[in-house]
């Protein structure tokens, strides 16, 4: 090949059995307590960031689930550059979440052990949205927690599908492609 030409794509091996295929969720093996998933597959998985991705999209989709108790500590004091640099990194992330476990009403409440006002709190979760550009979503409890992840990743890998048979599509390699 010369240097003036541009070689061809990898093969997209197995593109026609993808639609049979769901995202397999991956919990981080350093997780305390993973979530249980009840309508995908899930496995135990070491994760570069966040504490849940999906087989394929490790870096691509990622979310980082927080209980209540775990955010305000995270907020205040020593953990919060370690969780600051962890935002961070999920900025290069197509997707990404933080998900509280727990509700807005709680923190208003003051529903948690720290000294932290909830104002604190609240104000650091509108920072963490606008500066790492990280969307906070929260969740009734765990079981709400998995199936909003599971939700997620179902969509997201659904888009993956979509462009991968847009590109296909677009090359004429699908049997009855428009010209």
């Amino acid at each position: 090949m010369s240097t003036d030409q541009i070689p061809t794509l990898p093969a997209l091996r197995c593109l026609h059995r993808l639609s049979e295929v769901r995202p397999t969720i991956i919990a981080d093996t350093r997780e305390q307590t993973p979530l249980e998933f009840t309508r995908l597959a899930s496995r135990p998985g070491t994760l570069t960031s966040g504490d849940y991705s999906f087989a394929g999209g490790e870096e691509l989709f990622a979310v980082e689930r927080k209980t209540i108790a775990d955010l305000v500590a995270c907020c205040v004091g020593e953990s919060r550059e370690r969780f600051f640099r962890e935002l961070h990194r999920l900025r290069g992330y197509r997707f990404k979440r933080l998900l509280v476990v727990g509700t807005r009403a709680e923190i208003e409440a003051g529903a948690y052990r720290a000294r932290t006002s909830p104002a604190s709190i609240l104000s650091t979760l509108r920072a963490i949205e606008v500066r790492f550009d990280v969307p906070v979503v929260f969740a009734l409890d765990a079981p709400a927690a998995a199936k909003e992840i599971e939700s997620w990743a179902f969509w997201f890998a659904r888009e993956l599908v979509e462009a991968a048979n847009t590109l296909a599509r677009g090359n004429g390699l699908t049997r009855g492609a428009a010209s």
